[in-house]
């Protein structure tokens, strides 16, 4: 999974069948303000709904935050802070077998992708006043969640693994959608990583079959790599960039820690034990220039954070999290502000800000 920070942004199926949406909740004004440096320990807030996915978390601009994630009917639900307070959940429709993908190439716009029922992958868009109809992009994967990310203004780029183990790769150039084309590699994990450092810049992320990281880049021109960046990796990689020329990895290896890799503009350096011991695969987000923030679900179901200040890093905190039932997500809307998102063992999704 991955993404271009939403802080660098600038601000950063077959059966589909529409359903009524979640039953309201009681709006909260509580993520307004740029209250804490980083995530705060035991600040958390039931925003309700039924997920029974990761959820996805992507922000198009100061104090908006967009979450998207499947519910127990299979259908993709959708909750947003516009500034003030929460809205009420609403359900999108469709009906997917693995989580969502969200990006946003500009302000009050948003793309979410999944992989539907019948292996396709499907979108949906908020062009600023109403949601498209989903429309089926094709491809017909095994069960992975698509990686989406965006380069600039009006540009999408979507990857996914294939039922052979390659990597394939679908793009909107501005006008139409173009692909699939095969990226080659052998994939063991079903899940890719992608992220932009800049405009017209690519690299994707992936876990061979040799349990290694391996990486490929489009330099502009043309798709560069693979290269193997070594690593015995067990989990899927999570890609994060927090300025041109930089990008972060993180992914658990057979010690159950999380191992940092990265490139720094000018060679890849790592691999760094962050330490820690975690049931699921981490996450990142980086608030602005040289911070890095990395969270992970603990032994005791615990979400737990380490932060990188410029010059150090920090320590394993517990955020005193409710049981965590899936992986977090994470995102950030400006320098300073860090929300994280996840679905609990209640079935409900939580908030730490």
């Amino acid at each position: 999974m991955v993404r271009l920070t939403t802080a660098l942004l600038g601000v950063l199926a077959h059966g589909l069948t529409l359903v009524s949406a979640a039953p309201p909740f009681s709006p909260n004004t509580s993520p307004n303000g740029l209250e804490s440096r980083d995530t705060t320990p035991g600040q958390w807030e039931s925003l309700g709904g039924r997920p029974i996915s990761q959820p996805s978390a992507v922000s198009w601009g100061p104090n908006r935050l967009d979450i998207f994630a499947m519910s127990d009917d299979s259908a993709c639900r959708h909750i947003w802070w516009n500034g003030r307070r929460w809205g009420n959940w609403e359900s999108l429709g469709g009906t997917f077998r693995s989580p969502l993908s969200s990006v946003s190439w500009g302000s009050n716009r948003l793309d979410v992708f999944g992989q539907g029922v019948d292996s396709d992958i499907w979108h949906k868009w908020w062009d600023g006043q109403r949601w498209s109809d989903w429309e089926p992009l094709g491809g017909s994967f095994p069960s992975s969640t698509p990686s989406s990310v965006s380069w600039g203004s009006n540009r999408l780029d979507v990857f996914s693994v294939g039922n052979d183990g390659d990597a394939l790769h679908k793009w909107w150039d501005g006008r139409r959608w173009r692909g699939w084309e095969t990226l080659g590699g052998k994939f063991s994990n079903r899940e890719l990583a992608s992220v932009s450092w800049g405009s017209n810049r690519i690299d994707i992320f992936g876990v061979g079959t040799d349990r290694a990281l391996w990486h490929k880049w489009w330099d502009g021109f043309s798709w560069r790599g693979w290269e193997s960046l070594g690593g015995t990796l067990t989990s899927e990689p999570y890609a994060v960039s927090w300025g041109p020329n930089r990008i972060d990895i993180v992914a658990l290896s057979t010690d159950r820690a999380v191992w940092h890799k990265w490139w720094d503009g000018q060679r890849w350096r790592g691999w760094e034990s962050l330490g820690g011991q975690f049931t699921q695969p981490p996450t990142a987000v980086s608030d602005e220039s040289g911070r890095l923030n990395v969270y992970g679900i603990g032994n005791d179901r615990n979400v737990r954070q380490i932060s990188w200040d410029g010059s150090s890093w920090g320590q394993w905190q517990s955020l005193h999290s409710p049981a965590a039932g899936s992986t977090p997500s994470v995102t950030s809307w400006g320098p300073g502000r860090i929300d994280v998102f996840m679905e609990g063992t209640d079935r409900a999704l939580w908030h730490n800000w």
